[in-house]
């Protein structure tokens, strides 16, 4: 019989889309209300990756990453699709979405992202949220799987989650006083 084990606490990380700034910033603050304070967000990045959001949300959209201070229980973290599909709600217009609010989380060896869409690498964790491993952490970088969406796996993301990885490796070994390699 295996010894049960418990993981240790996550950072949350969420993805923006957007073709609005001031939807950005209001989304933003929104976003710090439910989860806390930012130690983290990425430069502007233009998104060319695919035109799946083209007719929702115009031609010209860009990306932008946010990381948080609280690091979070595995337990319940997929809960923050639900809070993030309701500002998403907030700021659509006529049915559609003015912003596209994704968050996962990041730890040592992976980084998570949510979904309300199941698939075949997808599994269910409660209240219609899903959860597939996107990237996963081997031989010093985040390395993706054939199901890694097309602007995850360029070297502009990696060295984002690279950075927030740092932030989190820094953040725990600082609270366990230990060595985390």
């Amino acid at each position: 019989m295996g010894t049960l084990r418990y993981p240790e606490k996550v950072k949350l990380i969420i993805g923006l889309l957007f073709n609005d700034a001031s939807t950005y910033v209001k989304a933003k603050r929104d976003l710090i209300r439910c989860f806390g304070k930012i130690d983290f967000e990425s430069d502007q990045l233009d998104f060319t990756h695919t035109d799946y959001y083209k007719e929702e949300m115009g031609e010209v959209l860009k990306r932008r990453f946010l990381s948080f201070e609280r690091l979070f229980d595995l337990k319940k973290i997929y809960t923050a699709k639900v809070k993030t599909n309701l500002i998403e709600k907030k700021y659509s217009k006529e049915g559609s979405r003015t912003i596209n609010i994704d968050p996962g989380y990041l730890n040592l060896s992976k980084l998570v992202l949510f979904s309300t869409k199941d698939y075949t690498h997808r599994l269910y964790l409660g209240k219609g949220i899903f959860a597939e491993i996107t990237l996963f952490y081997k031989d010093n970088t985040f390395n993706p799987w054939p199901w890694t969406y097309p602007d995850y796996k360029t070297s502009e993301y990696l060295k984002i989650f690279e950075i927030i990885r740092q932030i989190y490796k820094d953040r725990i070994a600082k609270s366990s006083k230990r060595c985390i390699c």
